[in-house]
C-alpha cells in the first residue's frame, strides 16, 4: 500500500476545473515527481493533498487513513508536510531560529519525541547548515534558504515531504547539492 494515495481529486475555481480526477501514489522511501508546464496544476494538486485546499471532489488516504475532511494542521500531525512554490521562511529569524520554530511547533502538539533545540541542531548539521546557522535567512543564497525550509518541514518529523519546485531559483551546485539531501531523505 502506497504511504499517500489520492483518488479522483477535483478542484474548481468557480466553473473553472482546475484538476481533474487526479489519481497518484506515493510510495514510502522514494522521491516520487509529479511533473507538468505551467499551469497544470502541480500547486494546486499539492495544496489539495495537504488541505491547504478545499476540494471538489476525490480522497486523500495518507498511511491508510482517510484524511480527506482533515484540516491542513491535523494533516502536517499525521505525518503530511510540505515546502512552497515561492520560499516561504522567516527572513529576519536565523537558520536555526527558522528550524527551531519547526521543531517548538512539533513539540506543542506530539507526545514526548526529541528537545527542539537538539532537532534542530541535527537538522542543521545534515542540512549542511551549521556553518550559516546563525545568520540571518535573508542574506543567504537561495539554494541555503531552501534547505532551511525543508529543515523546517523536517523538524515536524513527517513520514512524507511535499516538495513544491524545490529547485527553483538554485545554480547547478545547489540543485545538486539539494538532490543528494533529498536522496539521503529517501533512503
Amino acid at each position: 500500500m502506497a504511504l499517500l494515495e489520492a483518488r479522483g481529486v477535483t478542484v474548481r475555481f468557480g466553473g473553472n476545473v482546475a484538476t481533474d480526477a487526479v489519481d497518484l501514489d506515493v510510495e514510502a522511501g522514494h522521491i516520487t515527481g509529479l511533473i507538468g508546464p505551467n499551469g497544470a496544476g502541480k500547486t494546486t494538486t499539492f495544496n489539495a493533498l495537504c488541505g491547504l485546499q478545499p476540494m471538489a471532489a476525490g480522497a486523500v488516504v495518507l498511511d491508510g487513513k482517510d484524511v480527506s475532511k482533515l484540516p491542513a494542521h491535523k494533516r502536517a500531525r499525521r505525518g503530511l508536510a510540505r515546502t512552497f512554490q515561492r520560499l516561504e521562511v522567516f527572513t529576519l529569524l536565523s537558520v536555526r531560529e527558522n528550524i527551531l520554530t519547526g521543531a517548538e511547533m512539533r513539540r506543542t502538539w506530539a507526545k514526548g519525541g526529541e528537545d527542539p533545540k537538539s532537532l534542530a541542531d541535527e537538522l542543521i548539521e545534515r542540512l549542511g547548515l551549521t556553518d550559516v546557522a546563525e545568520a540571518r535567512v535573508d542574506s543567504l543564497p537561495t539554494g541555503r534558504a531552501r534547505l532551511v525550509e525543508l529543515g523546517r518541514a523536517l523538524a515536524n518529523q513527517p513520514r512524507l515531504i511535499l516538495l513544491d519546485e524545490v529547485s527553483s531559483g538554485l545554480n547547478e551546485s545547489e540543485t545538486e547539492a539539494m538532490a543528494a539531501v533529498l536522496r539521503s531523505l529517501a533512503a
